[in-house]
């Protein structure tokens, strides 16, 4: 397999994949093009340790964390938008996908995919993804951007000469970028994610109560922070379920909801001066315009609940959530597959069509990899790029 040297994949280029990938910590989805969403389930698999087999992937395998005997074992191929077990990985999502699907997929005589990588991803990141994806029978591999395609599959308007600001909420980590043209202007990864919001409550109710919460029920959504969440207007107080440190057996203590708000905001506090970060990068015109138009939050730990209105209140901007948050990757990468996603075309001047030289820029972004013979160089941003026979340039 060789793979491209092109830092940017083209719209022309996924136009002509069969299928897209967003291998996130939590959840992996998959759309597959003519048919949709087709997959979205937690990214684990159980495991028999005695045979290697493969006994459950998905949900049942989620339900199954912490209820194992000693000889099944759940893991996770996929942390922090990296694949770590290519392997597992790639069984994983050939139980996810079904014969009837994968069937179909490789009909296809030279089949091309499509998947997200986390931004600043290192090679080896890259690499493992594209290994991931070969296995499944894939002789190209596009190398998407997570903030492009979720800022595709949220609507914004990246392709237009005007800031637009999205924030990618994952388990592992949080994801800050603005936008313009198609391109990333600046951004910044925080490694602080909806797990670590899980891990503060657990060390929370571990100190102060003693308490062991079980795996299934961590989830601050489940901790009753129902109402406004992390806002003073939510329940004062809400009772908890888990196991005594002491004694080992289960026991219901009443946890004062102010104190678990106090708890999350920590963690939380990093993701605010990722923002002030990227805010202070990114021109004084793009920042003028993000004044009005603030915002965008997708990713499932966006609708952690009253994390807007945090938000809203520290950068003293707009904060939106997506209509479907945790979708909106695998969405964009789906609208730029079936070509919903239109190139913006730059019209050449009068001097500039004298010299010859036209450009065409899209909003595709990503790294292409080929498993033939040769490299194939992809487009940068922009889409595709000609030159006349003239001498000037553009």
């Amino acid at each position: 397999m060789t793979a491209s040297t092109a830092n940017t994949a083209s719209l022309e280029a996924l136009r002509r994949c069969h299928f897209a990938v967003d291998l996130g910590a939590a959840r992996t989805r998959v759309y597959v093009k003519g048919a949709g969403l087709v997959v979205d389930q937690p990214s684990a698999a159980a495991v028999n340790t005695r045979t290697g087999a493969l006994i459950a992937v998905g949900e049942f395998a989620e339900k199954m964390t912490g209820r194992t005997p000693g000889y099944i074992r759940v893991v996770r191929p996929v942390s922090g938008g990296t694949v770590v077990d290519i392997e597992m990985a790639q069984r994983m999502l050939r139980h996810l996908l079904g014969d009837k699907i994968r069937r179909a997929l490789r009909r296809k005589p030279r089949l091309r995919a499509a998947v997200c990588t986390p931004h600043d991803a290192d090679p080896l990141s890259q690499r493992a993804a594209i290994e991931t994806l070969v296995g499944l029978g894939a002789r190209r591999v596009e190398l998407v951007d997570t903030l492009i395609a979720a800022a595709v599959g949220c609507g914004l308007p990246v392709e237009r000469p005007e800031a637009t600001m999205i924030m990618v909420c994952g388990a592992h980590a949080t994801q800050v970028a603005v936008l313009s043209l198609g391109s990333i202007v600046t951004a910044e990864r925080i490694p602080v994610g909806g797990e670590a919001v899980d891990h503060a409550i657990v060390q929370l109710l571990r100190h102060q109560h003693e308490l062991v919460l079980p795996s299934q029920s961590v989830r601050p959504l489940q901790l009753a922070l129902s109402g406004n969440g992390l806002t003073p207007q939510g329940p004062a107080s809400t009772e908890i379920h888990g196991r005594d440190v002491a004694t080992g057996l289960a026991r219901s203590v009443r946890v004062d909801t102010a104190t678990v708000r106090n708890a999350i905001q920590t963690p939380l506090t990093a993701v605010l001066d990722g923002i002030g970060k990227v805010l202070r990068d990114c021109p004084p015109d793009l920042v003028a315009d993000l004044a009005d138009r603030g915002i965008m939050m997708v990713g499932g730990s966006a609708l952690l609940p009253g994390f807007d209105q945090m938000l809203r209140q520290a950068t003293g901007m707009p904060v939106h959530i997506a209509e479907r948050p945790d979708v909106c990757a695998v969405q964009g990468l789906g609208s730029m597959l079936e070509g919903r996603v239109e190139p913006l075309v730059l019209h050449p001047t009068t001097s500039d069509l004298g010299a010859g030289v036209g450009a065409r820029s899209g909003t595709g972004t990503g790294t292409g990899a080929d498993t033939g013979a040769g490299p194939d160089t992809g487009t940068g941003i922009g889409g595709d790029s000609g030159s006349g026979s003239g001498s000037g340039s553009d």
